[in-house]
């Protein structure tokens, strides 16, 4: 069985054979063999088993906690004299690990040392704050990767989308509700126009998506911070490259009150997740791209334009990923800046691995990426640990997630369940019979 059937059994209902290809009539040429190999392992990393991805970033954490343990001041002290009292070096690993994930979780979740009932819950909305850009980007990789593609591009498209919705945000002034219509659409527009670059030249050329779209973020990075020295962009009276503040009309409204950073983009990503979901598994449109992602050659023969599906997947793609620099733009920062997009596009390649490119799946992996991120601060303000502990997880994260075998052999799991002494009485007595 080849690794994209092996997908898709394990994606249930999201993924989807593409037709047979009619007789032997077929003058469809083959697939180059490494291109059909660099194929396969993209869609098993993709399409993997849940299981796997959750003990993928158990097993990270568990990781994490000992790189946490090995640095820690105390434990090198208790570790001095490991061979004559090694339960004090046990014990202070242990609080070393502890303390700072449960630092990171009331940083991420909930706090009860707060003064107030909605102050213990404030970490919940920064963690989906964080989270929003992470989750519209992250849909805009998996996309991509269900059509074959892999989009590399998304801190470029997240970088176009801010800068076109910063731009209509400060230098249009329109009626409330009605600017900030135009400011999503002008950022969607903004990063569908920078991925049907490399859907376009994917499509007639042949060149590969992740050369062009690698090149594109550096297009993207030196683009904002020139435009950012020009009077059509940079704030009046200023020095620094940052652009003025948005209008009020053209910012997400905040949605619990203003001692709150959650603002409407994270309902925005919400109705992002399901909209995707329903275009892959509910649409026409969705089972073409899947059938190209599948085999494309086998999608062509079955009359399905491979062509059109690279474009129209890509600037879905781009769209998606500009929509997470508008809720940067116009809801967290409020204004455009160089560094508007973080580095939230790379971050989303590890989120649409984790959530093996199902729409909820990245929804939930971005949550959780969304409270690494804010725990994080907490984590290191209250424990001394340092912030970078979390992206070691989340490259080991990465790490495990690319690799299957590896996280399989560890946990025991076999790949072909032995069948149950039920079934194999049932068998025998078939047999038998």
């Amino acid at each position: 069985m080849s690794a994209a059937n092996r997908g898709t059994e394990a994606g249930a209902e999201d993924t989807a054979a593409p037709p047979p290809a009619p007789g032997t009539g077929d003058t469809t040429p083959a697939p180059e063999d490494s291109e059909d190999r660099g194929r396969g392992i993209l869609k098993s990393i993709v399409t993997g088993s849940s299981l796997v991805a959750i003990l993928a970033v158990v097993l990270s954490i568990v990781l994490g906690g000992i790189l946490i343990a090995l640095t820690d001041e105390d434990v090198a002290a208790a570790a001095s004299y490991f061979f004559t009292r090694p339960t004090d070096t046990l014990v202070a690993a242990w609080e070393a690990a502890s303390s700072a994930y449960v630092a990171l979780f009331q940083g991420a979740v909930f706090n009860p040392r707060a003064d107030s009932l909605a102050l213990m819950f404030r970490p919940l909305t920064e963690t989906f704050t964080v989270a929003t850009p992470l989750i519209l980007a992250g849909l805009g990789v998996a996309v991509a990767f269900r059509a074959g593609l892999f989009n590399i591009g998304a801190q470029g498209q997240i970088i176009l989308g801010a800068m076109f919705a910063g731009w209509i945000g400060f230098s249009w002034h329109l009626p409330f509700g009605l600017h900030l219509v135009f400011v999503v659409l002008a950022g969607f527009v903004g990063g569908a126009l920078w991925g049907f670059i490399p859907g376009i030249l994917k499509a007639r050329t042949g060149a590969h998506e992740v050369i062009v779209t690698i090149m594109l973020n550096y297009i993207a990075i030196y683009l904002v911070g020139y435009l950012l020295t020009t009077p059509s962009f940079q704030n009046p009276g200023s020095a620094n490259p940052i652009s003025p503040r948005l209008d009020e009309t053209a910012l997400f409204p905040q949605i619990l009150g203003p001692q709150f950073r959650l603002h409407l983009g994270f309902l925005v990503a919400i109705a992002a997740t399901y909209g995707v979901w329903w275009l892959l598994n509910r649409s026409t449109v969705g089972f073409e791209l899947r059938a190209v992602g599948a085999n494309p050659f086998a999608a062509r023969t079955a009359g399905i334009s491979v062509t059109k599906g690279y474009v129209v997947v890509m600037m879905l793609a781009g769209g998606l990923a500009g929509l997470a620099g508008v809720a940067q733009v116009a809801g967290t920062e409020q204004v455009l800046t160089s560094g508007i997009a973080a580095s939230f596009g790379f971050d989303a390649i590890t989120v649409a691995l984790l959530g093996r490119s199902h729409p909820w799946g990245v929804f939930f992996a971005g949550v959780l990426f969304g409270a690494f991120r804010a725990g994080g601060v907490q984590m290191q303000t209250l424990t001394g640990t340092p912030i970078d502990i979390v992206l070691v997880v989340q490259s080991l994260i990465v790490l495990f997630i690319a690799a299957p075998p590896l996280v399989k052999a560890i946990f025991r799991i076999d790949r072909k369940e032995k069948p149950s002494r039920k079934n194999q009485k049932a068998t025998t007595s078939g047999g038998a019979a």
